[in-house]
């Protein structure tokens, strides 16, 4: 059984009532000081390590407009390039990402 919705009754009312209700959690992406950009070469590191001992890493990152906590595994890193690939360990779906995305790396 559906809870009533007062003021979703109609689909449109509903859709436009997500969509607000989606933006007010969304948070803006956090600006780096210095000392989190010292912090960059840290994660660099650790993702690095992870990589080569082949250890479960904790990843918060931010995506469309939400900072997302994982745990999984580092498959592939381009330092370079600013990219990694990261599989989780919930769906086992690789996910690849900015190093710009990235808020903290720590391992399991």
């Amino acid at each position: 059984m559906k809870k009533w919705r007062s003021f979703a009754t109609l689909p449109e009312q509903y859709i436009g009532l997500q969509e607000i209700i989606d933006k007010q959690v969304e948070v803006t992406q956090p600006v780096l000081t210095e000392e989190q950009m010292e912090q960059i070469k840290q994660i660099n590191f650790i993702l690095i390590e992870a990589l080569h001992t082949n250890k479960q890493v904790y990843l918060t990152y931010y995506k469309r407009g939400q900072c997302i906590t994982e745990t999984g595994s580092i498959q592939f890193v381009d330092s370079l390039g600013g990219l990694f690939v990261f599989i989780d360990d919930v769906f086992e779906l690789k996910n690849k990402m900015r190093l710009s995305e990235l808020i903290d790396v720590s391992l399991a």
